[in-house]
This record gives structure tokens, sequence and C-alpha cells, in this order.
């Protein structure tokens, strides 16, 4: 092999402050070789280490800038070679950064130092809080940065510090507590904008742009988005904010008015094939720490809408809104989530108030992504700090189960489908039961209620001799429809016919408990226990209304009481797991434990139905996770 070049001693020995760039060192040798072996790189003067060297050729192998040519042989590829110019014009680059106010270093308040600094400069570098005039020493730093990190105040990218949008919101919030004047706080926070609010008016001037929608909306694109960043590939800084401009234009705010590229391109004097290009490394490669929607409209009509814009925030909330309304009642009532009518009731809402009507089709379609992210954005969080946050993990979690599942139109088409065939199994044997029975479980599971009860009534007349387990499955939902009060009538209408079946006593007291009627529930259950006291599924109702009821020590001894009579019943699992809950509340952690993780082994080795286990697991997981957390 030829003899190999290398890079300059300041890229490989960077100064004491600046730390050294790894990427920068191995795309610089294969920028300016042919090739380079492994040893080019461990031997002297760069004298890399072996796990240093593995982990960034494979990054930057991952992300396409270096290939492997043959074993130990390495090449830099087309889009390594414009990663290496990005690098290297940054590193040529003088910056000129902007230092807090001597009021503000005045207190050694570091964590407001480097938030101003990184507000008030597009990004910062580590060196550059150790450096003069600042000087905060290495611990401190890493302290306060680590801080800032885990608050959500700042963000690491690439060994750069950004702001974020609630680091935005403390910067203004600690400006306050210093004595500066409103005019000084407005200058402060003016000062990042104004040089490109100038430049922006002459572009809008320059376009005609007089939409204030659409003004505002390039403005804020051309504040979050650095043109640095694509400076290398795309020296013409007018036709990124052209870009911008499409994407500023094409709002859903604006439809049904449109522009297409090929308008674009004629009007603004911009190649089609260059807004082609950076729409999609805006949109779809996000080169930027900046998420973008986009909404198709056919045939070729794209909206886009940035993350954490006002139109964003609002459409999350309401999701979120549905997504945890509908979570918390399935769960209470033991039924199974029905995606595709939250996501029509998610279609009500927002086309009324955020979206044209125009576009409720192509958000039908555009919803299941975008609760999936949801989902992924929420389950990739460090940690769940409070109860209410696990709880929130575990919904998306289930949001996450049911998208990689089966997809929203799979879903309407099983359920089409799975009814058909029923129906013409039903027809061939009307006298079949279990088929009946079949069905209604389909239709619960797609929370068609209204449907179940006429299918109950009807079978009410086939059946008349199955009245009672027909009748009781008619309270049940009667329950999950929140017409509780309809289903005990039901219920009491039963125990009239059959006074001697201790069962339906046992369902009273729960649908008394379900009316909060404390009282008459406890008595009915008392009384039940006294006349079968051998019965340890009497004892475990007991124990749940005592619970439900906030009685957890007494609730504690029905459990154990019910686990002694018969610690093999197929419910035993949920025993376990509403004591473990009733020793949480009563801050014996070690008995809580437990009994939780017996409850939750039980359940996962029981033969119940796949969806009642996942809800218990999901329970004795919440739990465990809040024990957890008290506990440190």
């Amino acid at each position: 092999m030829s003899r190999i070049n290398l890079p300059p001693k300041e890229i490989y020995n960077p100064p004491a402050l600046e730390k050294k760039n790894f990427e920068h060192i191995i795309l610089w040798m294969l920028y300016n070789n042919e090739e380079c072996e492994w040893s080019n790189f461990t031997q002297k003067p760069l004298e890399l280490r072996l796990s240093t060297l593995s982990k960034y050729l494979s990054l930057l192998k991952g992300k396409g800038f270096a290939e492997n040519i043959s074993r130990g042989h390495y090449k830099i590829t087309s889009e390594g070679r414009k990663r290496y110019l990005e690098l290297s014009q940054a590193k040529e680059k003088k910056r000129t950064l902007s230092y807090p106010l001597a009021i503000i270093k005045r207190r050694r308040n570091y964590d407001h130092w480097i938030l101003w600094m990184v507000y008030n400069n597009n990004f910062c570098k580590w060196a550059d809080f150790l450096a003069e005039p600042l000087s905060i020493n290495q611990s401190s730093l890493s302290k306060n940065i680590n801080l800032l990190l885990d608050k959500g105040f700042i963000e690491k990218e690439e060994k750069k510090y950004r702001i974020t949008r609630s680091g935005k919101i403390e910067y203004s919030r600690i400006l306050q507590e210093y004595d500066l004047d409103k005019q000084s706080i407005l200058e402060e926070e003016s000062k990042r904008i104004e040089e490109i609010t100038v430049k922006t008016i002459k572009f809008f001037n320059k376009y005609n742009i007089e939409n204030k929608d659409i003004q505002f909306r390039l403005l804020n694109n051309m504040l979050k988005l650095d043109y640095t960043r694509v400076e290398a590939m795309l020296t013409n800084e007018e036709d990124f904010d052209k870009i911008l401009l499409f994407i500023s234009i094409n709002h859903p705010s604006q439809y049904p008015n449109y522009i297409s590229v090929e308008e674009f391109s004629n009007t603004y004097g911009i190649k089609e094939s260059k807004v082609d290009y950076y729409i999609d490394e805006i949109i779809e490669n996000q080169i930027f720490p900046i998420k973008f929607f986009k909404i198709i409209v056919e045939p070729d009509m794209h909206y886009y809408f940035q993350e954490d814009e006002r139109l964003e925030i609002m459409l999350r909330a309401i999701t979120e809104d549905h997504i945890t309304k509908f979570t918390y009642l399935n769960k209470l009532f033991s039924r199974s989530f029905d995606i595709s009518s939250t996501i029509n009731d998610i279609l009500e809402d927002i086309c009324q108030i955020l979206f044209s009507i125009g576009l409720k089709e192509p958000l039908h379609i555009f919803l299941p992504e975008y609760i999936n992210y949801l989902a992924y954005k929420i389950e990739a969080k460090v940690e769940f700090k409070e109860t209410y946050d696990k709880l929130e993990g575990i919904i998306w979690q289930d949001m996450i189960d049911i998208f990689q599942s089966r997809s929203i139109e799979e879903l309407q088409d099983d359920y089409k489908e799975e009814i058909k065939k029923l129906d013409i199994k039903i027809e061939s044997n009307p006298e079949n039961l279990d088929l009946y029975y079949s069905k209604i479980r389909i239709l619960i599971y797609y929370n068609q209620f209204d449907d179940v009860l006429t299918l109950l009534n009807e079978m009410l007349v086939i059946f008349p001799e199955s009245e009672l387990d027909i009748k009781m499955k008619k309270a049940s939902v009667l329950r999950r429809m929140q017409e509780v009060k309809a289903g005990l009538d039901i219920i009491n209408e039963l125990i009239e016919k059959n006074p001697q079946n201790n069962d339906l006593i046992n369902y009273k007291a729960y649908w008394l408990q379900y009316l909060d009627k404390k009282e008459e529930s406890l008595n009915i259950i008392q009384d039940l226990v006294e006349k079968a006291p051998d019965n340890a599924m009497y004892h475990d109702t007991y124990g749940e209304i005592l619970m439900y009821f906030e009685q957890y020590e007494e609730g504690s001894q029905k459990f154990l009481k019910a686990i002694e009579l018969d610690s093999k019943e197929w419910y035993i699992h949920q025993t376990y797991i509403k004591l473990g809950i009733c020793y949480k509340e009563l801050k014996n952690f070690d008995l809580a434990l437990e009994n939780l993780k017996k409850g939750k082994e039980l359940t996962e080795n029981s033969s119940i139905d796949d969806e009642t286990k996942q809800k218990w697991i999901t329970i004795a997981d919440l739990f465990l996770l809040e024990i957890e957390q008290l506990e440190e």
C-alpha cells in the first residue's frame, strides 16, 4: 500500500480544553487516502484505542459514511465525503460567542450561565464553558450539565449542547430572578432573533409574502432549522429559505390551498429536484433535531406541521386525552381497547377545532401512525418519576403492542369477517349455544355493546333454559356500558327466581360496590360468608370490597383467609396481587413485594385468557414500580 496521508496535529491532538473528535479523525483519514487499514489508526501518531476505533467505525458504517472493502480495510462513501466537508468547515470557521451579562455572572449559578449560553448561541461545546471568561471547573460543569440534561432544559447531539423548548421557558423564568427591567429582559430574549428577523423581512418583501400565518411559520422555521447544518451541501442560503417557505405554505391550516413543487419551482426560481431532495431530508430523514409530520392528501398534496407547534400541541393533548380515558375505562370495566372507535372519536374532536373537515379521510390514515409515534416517544423516557407517569408508560406500551400486532384496517376487516363466518355457522346450526357465545365475545372485543344486548335478548327466546347465564352476561354488558343500576335490577330479578343461589348474592355485593353503596355491599357479603364460611371465593370478594372502600387491614385478613381455604382456585393469582396492594397501602413493603411477585408469577403461569392475564400483570407491575420508587 502507498504512503498514508496523516491529518494535521491539531486534529488528532487538539488543545487541552478541546476533546478529540474521533469521527473527524477517521473521516479525515478515509477522505485523504484511497483506503485505510485498521493498523493505520492504531499506530503512531493517531494511536486510537481498539474499543474507540471499533465503536466509531461501526457508527460511521451504520450511518453510511464508511464501508468495508475487505477484511480490515476501509473506504469513505459519497455520503461520508459530505459529512467530512461539513465537519471540516465547522472546524475551520471561527465561532464568536455571546456571554452572560455581568449581573448574571455575579451570582455563581452555573446552571443559569449554561442556559444563558445555549439560549443566546446556536449551540455550545464543552470547551466553551471551561474557557475564559466563564472558566467553570470540570466537576461543577459536569454536575450542572447533567442536571440540565435530566430536567430536559438542554439536549446533547454530536457533542453540541442546545436549548430545548422547556429550556427556553426556564430561561425566561430565571431572568425574572435578576434585577433587570422589563425592557432589558425583552432585549435579552430578542438578541438571538434580531438578525434573522431583519433578513426574513427582506425575504418577505422580495417574494411578496403577505400572509401573516405563513410569515410566522417561516420565521419560526428559520429560527429552529439552522442553515449551517446544510451549508456544506447547499451553498445558497436563499435556496434554503425557499425550501422552508415551501414547508411553511403547505401547512394543514391552509387547506384546501396548496402549491405543488412544480408551481413553487416556477414561481420562486428553484429547481424541482432541489426542493424534492431537501424536503425529503428535512421531513423523512430528519437532518435537523425537529420532527415534522406529513398529512398526505391524494393524489400528491402533502401538508406539513412541526412537533411542538401550537397545532401539534393541541393535537397531542386531544389524542392523549382520548387514549388515557379509554384505557382507564377499559381496564376498569375489563374490556378490550377498541382503537378504531378511539380514532373515530379523536377525528370528531380535531375536525371541529383543529383541521378542516376536508382532511378527515387523510387524518384517518395519519392518526394510527401519529399515535404510534406518541407511544414510542413516551416509552422511550429514561424513567417514570411519578406513579401517573409509570401508568402512562404502561398505557402507551399497550398502544405499541396494538400497532405492532395489526393495523386499524386489519382490525376492522377481522371483525367483519369473523362476524360473517359466525352468522353463516349460526344459520346452519341455530341450536348451538356456543356459537352465539363466540359471536358475543367478538362483539364485546370491538365494544359493539348494543349489538350484544340485541343478541342476548334473541338468545333468551331461543334458549330459555339458559336464562340465568344469559341474563348475567346481559348485566355484565350493562356494567361495561356504565349502566350499573340496570345490571343490578337484572341480578335482583334473578335472585327472586333463584333465592338459594349464593353466587348471585356474591354478584349483588359486587354491583352494590360499583354503585358505592358501602354498607349494603358489606352487609350482604358478611351474611354470605357467615352462611358459607368454607367458600374461598366469597372471602376473596369480601376482601376486594373492603379494599375498594380503603379498609386495607380488614381486606388483607379476608384475602389471607381465601388463600388458606383454597390456594389452588383459578382466581387465586388475583388474590395475591390484591393482598400485595393492601400491604403496600399499609406501608408493609416487604410483604407487598412478596405477594405482588407471587401473584404476578401465578398469573404468568395460569391458563386464563391473554387479555385477563395482561391486565393483572399490568396491575402488579404498576404497584411494584410504585413500591420501588417509595423505597428509593
